[in-house]
């Protein structure tokens, strides 16, 4: 391997020699992922109690929901070279403690804007910890089939955070205030720190040549305003507003500008090379489509159990949890159908899984079906994470060891793009169909069938005021254009998925497995101070 790996006493083992040490680093690499994971979704439940106590404005309540991800996103570049710079576990371990720090002042936030500050900094934190859990299980795993297992577990707890974030956040606001869903960070992360410094091998790239600074503050602030405006078509905001253009183009032009730079230094921030390769583009391409076609599928499914269907908030997140156990069984069994079926039918067939049961999910109503809806999940989260999982495996596999905090950072980047374009594309694509459906109710005023065209939440605020009659008729109307709406999502994410499937056909027949070295510090002695050549 041309990366070089240093352990606090330098320790070279062949890799089937320190079997033990390896899965306990991928224990703590799991952990410091579920924090993160639950982290991103366990404020969801708490936004009204936040928005009763502190009284944000509707742009800071907004700027408090979406900082984070937002930071998260645009840094991940940064800190994930900055790791394969001056050592991945040391970036790990300041993304730990900036975690615990930002967590204590959001949990004690008495101000709108303090909240947003302890947001911005978790998400800082937060793009510390997720390119560095990837780039050093790529270190310590050299052996590939290994690494499979590795990465479904991994992708596995992934799963499982982003289900318990709103399940424990709920239980948390029924005994304590809404600060407590952020004090629970702070335990882990005083065990995470000191396990974390005894267990985790440092590791680096191969460091040539200076870190390009100012390459990395491009890309920060390119990908800051392109996922900005993304996120704020999103949320329905007007494709033609300045708000929305001006961070989209000013953020493009950041990031052409950046790939320029790159391509012209002799010592490349990111070596766009690897995008040459047909395995590490298409996995790329793949992350991007899997989220882009999915994410907002979750969105407005949620809204269909709750504003359709009528279902509580807990009982839309039971009905919602067997796609979460089903993305679980599939990133435990990914490595197992990896190595039977290889990359390019396993992604592939990923792919057509999701698009069928994308498909099947047509057949939704205005009434209840819990079976097609179980069925209809199991398959979903089953079919996108082994996707997903194919997809991951493959990128992080084919790039060089010296550049698996880039990768990683890459796949990471991808899939938050994904995911925020997802969201806008099909919130778009949801609206265009919903909308024109309630222009001539009759007996409603023009003016409120405009305002029920906004959502179907609005839609039946706006009917409960009318009354009557007109009232019902606008509520009946409503609800059959968002199911209407609804069908035609389907079908277009079930497109974009085919063209995924389409696109995974370049992808490796076979798993091409390889061995290399790996050093992992021996426990007791790793509290001794780093060689001199390992500090930055």
């Amino acid at each position: 391997m041309s990366g070089t790996t240093t352990g606090a006493v330098g320790l070279r083992r062949r890799a089937a020699g320190a079997g033990a040490n390896r899965w306990v680093v991928l224990v703590v690499l799991c952990a410091s992922l579920l924090l993160v994971a639950v982290d991103a979704t366990v404020l969801h439940v708490a936004v009204p109690a936040v928005t009763e106590d502190l009284k944000p404005s509707a742009i800071e309540l907004l700027w408090i929901v979406d900082v984070y991800p937002l930071v998260c996103a645009s840094l991940l570049i940064l800190f994930g070279t900055l790791g394969d710079r001056v050592g991945r576990r040391r970036v790990l371990l300041l993304g730990y403690t900036l975690f615990g720090v930002a967590s204590a002042m959001a949990a004690v936030a008495d101000t709108a804007q303090v909240l947003i500050a302890a947001r911005a900094l978790l998400g800082v934190g937060g793009a510390m910890i997720m390119p560095a859990t990837l780039s050093i299980l790529r270190q310590v795993f050299p052996d590939r089939r290994e690494r499979a297992v590795a990465i479904g577990v991994w992708s596995a707890v992934a799963a499982v955070g982003a289900a318990v974030g709103p399940l424990l956040g709920g239980f948390l606001l029924e005994h304590f205030w809404w600060g407590s869903v952020f004090l629970v960070n702070i335990p882990l992360m005083l065990v995470s720190l000191p396990v974390g410094r005894i267990l985790l091998p440092e590791s680096t790239g191969a460091g040539d040549g200076p870190w390009d600074v100012a390459g990395a503050l491009m890309a920060a602030a390119g990908l800051f305003g392109v996922v900005l405006g993304v996120k704020r078509l999103g949320g329905g905001e007007p494709a033609d507003s300045a708000f929305t253009v001006v961070p989209l183009v000013l953020g493009a032009a950041l990031l052409v500008l950046f790939v320029r730079r790159q391509r012209r230094r002799k010592h490349p921030l990111i070596d766009l090379r690897m995008f040459a390769r047909p395995a590490f583009s298409t996995s790329v391409g793949c992350i991007v489509l899997a989220m882009l076609a999915l994410v907002g599928l979750e969105l407005i499914a949620a809204q269909y159990l709750q504003l359709v269907l009528g279902l509580s908030p807990l009982e839309t997140g039971l009905r919602l949890l067997p796609l979460t156990v089903a993305a679980m069984a599939a990133g435990l069994l990914g490595a197992r159908m990896l190595r039977r079926f290889g990359p390019r039918r396993m992604v592939s067939a990923g792919f057509c899984l999701t698009a069928f049961a994308v498909v099947l999910l047509t057949a939704m109503g205005r009434h209840d079906n819990a079976g097609l809806l179980l069925a209809g999940f199991v398959l979903l989260g089953f079919g996108l994470e082994t996707t997903l999982f194919g997809a991951y495996e493959s990128m992080l596999s084919e790039a060089p060891p010296e550049q698996a905090g880039g990768a990683a950072a890459i796949g990471e980047t991808s899939y938050q793009l994904g995911a925020g374009i997802g969201i806008a594309l099909l919130g778009s694509v949801m609206n265009a169909a919903y909308t024109p459906g309630l222009s001539s109710v009759p007996g409603v005023p023009a003016s409120a069938s405009a305002a029920a065209g906004h959502s179907l939440g609005e839609a039946y605020a706006v009917a409960d005021r009318l009354g009557g009659t007109a009232g019902e008729a606008l509520r009946r109307a409503a609800r059959d254009c968002f199911v209407h709406g609804l069908h035609v999502t389907l079908l277009v994410s079930a497109g974009l998925l085919l063209m995924g499937a389409a696109m995974a056909l370049r992808l490796p027949r076979l798993m091409h497995c390889e061995v290399g070295e790996v050093e992992v510090p021996a426990p007791r002695e790793a509290a001794r101070p780093l060689p001199t050549h390992a500090r930055p």
